[in-house]
């Protein structure tokens, strides 16, 4: 049985080589299904767990559609593909894809997000833009102040869809609609779907085909979960000695670690107190300047057993390769976040493992967690935790 390759699902040669030189060797199942009806034009929802090969599923039809169109009509860089991220650090990294992908197009990615100065960004934009990857609140000053045009707008992705529901983002994505052109074709990208982002789904999409990913793509059989229940005060020396326990395991290769927490001030606390032992401990949050988490990752990425103590801001999305362990310090807040945690390890085929710190009173959330994912999650203990 002969293998797909990224010209099989009806990609330009150009671009399936440019999927071959980003390490793309063949086409993920998400891919599979997302990019051929992607290319014929329709409106498709994609599940968003991180890992699947997600971005460059919508990046590459819109790279083919943008390259097509200015052959025929050689026109001028306008924008004519807009990604929408809920975040900057999303945004940079998506618009990395774009660039990285169609290095041999003529075409220009453009970021719009909080964290560069405005006159910077209308300066860049004036210059030209063929793909806008933005964030909701920077766009919408942007677009208010006439520096930027969305009425050639043929190609819509909303990234993390569920995001749009909170709070912040509906009331910006409210006041967009009037400034995109009518009816784009929309890529939809959700975790989950249920009845709230379904609803906006049908809003925003006509007729939409449907990827799903079974559940080993969701939560992979390669990674080793597991739980302990123990007391708030024995999470950082337990914490220290699955470190210790896990550097001197000589048979596997070395390997990044990432670790959860509630919030930025636990996270600075915990980089700290690693660092005081001789880990290679980072800390990764919101409370950090754009120039802070950049500088963060790239040394984390520069490190191969390096240790990232983050919030939730690092679990959806930033793609950050050969994490051997994740660690939950806190239990994650839902089971969509604990997927999108755990989907940092195994990636790529390999194995990982994945621990997750929970007091006795947290029982019920990880039974929701086990219901979610329909998988046993393995309860050991601090003396079982080798």
């Amino acid at each position: 049985m002969t293998q797909t390759s990224f010209t099989d699902l009806g990609l330009s040669d150009l671009l399936a080589q440019a999927a071959q030189k980003a390490g793309m060797k063949r086409p993920t199942l998400i891919q599979k299904e997302g990019i051929p009806p992607l290319l014929a034009g329709r409106d498709v929802l994609l599940p968003g767990q991180t890992g699947t090969g997600k971005t460059a599923a919508f990046v590459l039809p819109a790279l083919q559609k943008l390259s097509e169109l200015k052959t025929e009509q050689d026109e001028d860089s306008i924008p004519r593909i807009l990604i929408l991220e809920p975040t900057r650090d999303l945004a940079m990294q998506t618009a990395g894809v774009c660039r990285q992908l169609g290095r041999q197009l003529p075409l220009r990615t453009r970021v719009v997000c909080g964290g560069i100065p405005k006159e910077q960004q209308a300066l860049s934009l004036a210059q030209g833009a063929d793909i806008i990857v933005a964030t909701h609140g920077r766009l919408l000053d942007i677009v208010e102040k006439g520096d930027l045009t969305l009425e050639h707008i043929i190609y819509l992705v909303l990234d993390e869809a569920d995001r749009l529901l909170d709070d912040e983002f509906s009331a910006s994505m409210t006041a967009l609609v009037p400034y995109i052109a009518d009816k784009p074709q929309t890529v939809f990208c959700s975790a989950t779907l249920p009845e709230p982002v379904m609803t906006l789904a049908k809003k925003v999409t006509k007729d939409p085909v449907r990827v799903e990913l079974d559940e080993q793509e969701i939560t992979p059989q390669r990674i080793q979960q597991q739980a302990l229940f123990i007391r708030e005060d024995q999470k950082e020396p337990l914490l220290q000695r699955l470190l210790e326990m896990n550097s001197q395991n000589k048979k596997k290769k070395a390997g990044r670690t990432i670790i959860f927490t509630k919030t930025k001030q636990k996270a600075d606390f915990t980089a700290k107190l690693l660092r005081r032992q001789n880990f290679k401990a980072i800390s990764l949050h919101g409370g950090q300047t754009q120039g802070e988490r950049k500088k963060a990752l790239e040394r984390y990425q520069n490190q191969e057993d390096g240790i990232l103590i983050t919030t939730d801001i690092a679990a959806r999305g930033l793609d950050i390769n050969d994490i051997q362990l994740v660690v939950n310090m806190d239990l994650p807040q839902s089971p969509e976040i604990y997927i999108h945690r755990i989907g940092r390890t195994a990636r790529a085929g390999k194995f990982g493992r994945a621990v997750t710190f929970a007091t006795l009173e947290e029982r019920t959330r990880l039974r929701d967690i086990e219901r979610h994912i329909q998988h046993r999650i393995r309860i050991i203990t601090p003396e079982t935790l080798g």
